[in-house]
C-alpha cells in the first residue's frame, strides 16, 4: 500500500510541494513518500517554498548506495533546485530499510540565511 503525504508543518502547502510530489511519484513509484516544507524554520517570507525534506521509499533504490540515491532524486528535481528550492534534505530508503527503521532525523534549527 502506498502512503503519500505532503506535511503541513507550517500550515502551508504550495504548488511547488505538489510538483515535487508528482515528479517523485512518477519516477520512483514509491511505497511511502513524504514532502515536508521546512521553510517556516528559516529566515524566509511566510508561505515560502524554499526548504524541503523528502522521504522516499522505493524499490528503485535497491542495490544503490545512499549517494547514488541522492543523485537520482536531485536529477529528478533539478529544475526546482535551480529555480527556487534553496535546500533539499533527502531520505531515500528501500522498502526493507523503511520497515526496519521508519525514522527520519529532525532537521536542525536554522543558523541564519537570507532575510525576509
Amino acid at each position: 500500500m502506498i502512503k503519500i503525504s505532503v506535511r503541513k508543518m507550517s500550515g502551508f502547502v504550495g504548488p511547488l510541494a505538489g510538483t515535487i510530489e508528482k515528479k517523485l511519484t512518477q519516477i520512483f513509484s514509491p511505497v511511502h513518500l513524504q514532502i515536508i516544507n521546512e521553510s517556516y524554520m528559516h529566515s524566509v517570507p511566510k508561505n515560502s517554498e524554499t526548504h524541503f525534506k523528502v522521504v522516499v521509499v522505493s524499490e528503485s533504490f535497491q542495490d544503490k548506495k545512499p549517494l547514488a540515491r541522492h543523485r537520482l532524486v536531485n536529477e529528478v528535481l533539478k529544475e526546482e533546485l535551480s529555480s527556487g528550492v534553496h535546500a533539499l534534505s533527502i531520505n531515500a530508503f528501500t522498502p526493507e530499510q523503511w520497515e526496519k527503521g521508519r525514522q527520519v532525523e529532525k532537521s536542525p534549527n536554522c543558523m541564519g540565511g537570507f532575510g525576509k
